[in-house]
């Protein structure tokens, strides 16, 4: 088990890998299509110029498109004064600047960090959480979500819901791209069989490879959170009790979607209908609620 500092080590390694990855994926990914249609080889130089942009987009400015997809709006300090105070008070503790705050207004109990480093932090909850959690409870979650910005997992975390959303706008813009170029063709029939194959695989490939990239976030890292929070808060049955709440919540968080899952606290499809969102349970990225209640448990 990596003690903090080489978690965080760890971390800012992942970061630099997961970019690189990225990026030959995209060229790698591109340069076939293009083998395969006949296409034009300055695909491979678009390729290459749209994934580095897209890394740089996501180192930079990621917290700002995760807000705004998430429908996130600052926090008022009148409004929500007991999420100012715990926040400035668990900042001082843990020695980084005071995150700047936001909320999500839902029904549902959520809450998650970005940004990349803690200098650039921010915490973001929906108002449900705020409503249904008492302050000690509310300590637990903000110490949660502190130990991910200084053990930088927030980096991590915010380039890869960046990357898996600029995949899926990647993958829909070449099943056009296949489906014109399948249209042109003179022999209609095999040129729309071939577009049909390397469209299906592009359907099947892109997401498989962005559900990949989430995965290699570790899953420990909500299980080190957890620890680091109660280290901080020195009250371990403050987050065990907002964990318990959190887990007979079933009111999904619609703004959520696939690329941001893995930032929340909890899975944000929880309680959905079976369909599309259920087989996410196949593919989690966070480890049950259960295992991390009994886990903080033991250190009562």
């Amino acid at each position: 088990m990596l003690n903090v500092y080489e978690q965080v080590d760890a971390n800012k390694r992942r970061s630099a890998i997961i970019i690189a990855c990225f990026v030959l994926f995209v060229i790698a990914f591109v340069w076939v299509v293009g083998q395969v249609l006949g296409s034009d080889p300055s695909m491979v130089i678009f390729a290459a110029i749209f994934s580095l942009a897209s890394s740089f987009t996501s180192y930079y400015w990621g917290d700002k498109i995760i807000l705004t997809i998430s429908g996130a709006k600052p926090a008022n300090r009148d409004d929500f004064f007991d999420f100012y105070t715990v926040a400035e008070n668990l900042a001082l503790a843990a020695q980084i600047p005071i995150p700047k705050l936001y909320v999500i207004k839902s029904p549902a109990m959520n809450a998650f960090a970005t940004g990349r480093d803690p200098k650039h932090a921010i915490i973001c909850t929906t108002t449900g959480l705020l409503e249904k959690l008492d302050r000690s409870e509310l300590e637990g979650v903000v110490a949660h979500e502190i130990s991910h910005i200084t053990n930088f997992d927030i980096r991590v975390m915010m380039i890869v819901a960046v990357l898996v959303g600029m995949v899926t706008l990647l993958s829909d813009w070449l099943m056009r791209m296949l489906w014109y170029r399948g249209g042109e063709r003179e022999e209609r029939k095999q040129g729309n069989a071939l577009v049909m194959l390397v469209g299906i695989i592009t359907l099947i490939v892109s997401p498989l490879i962005a559900k990949l990239i989430q995965l290699a976030i570790s899953r420990r890292r909500e299980s080190l959170a957890d620890a680091s929070a109660v280290k901080m808060t020195r009250f371990p049955q403050g987050l065990i009790s907002a964990l318990e709440k959190l887990a007979t919540s079933n009111i999904p968080l619609v703004s959520a979607n696939q690329a941001t899952a893995h930032l929340y606290i909890i899975n944000p499809f929880k309680g959905m209908k079976k369909g599309f969102h259920s087989f996410a349970i196949l593919f989690a990225t966070h480890p049950p609620i259960e295992d991390r209640i009994a886990t903080l448990k033991k250190m009562i």
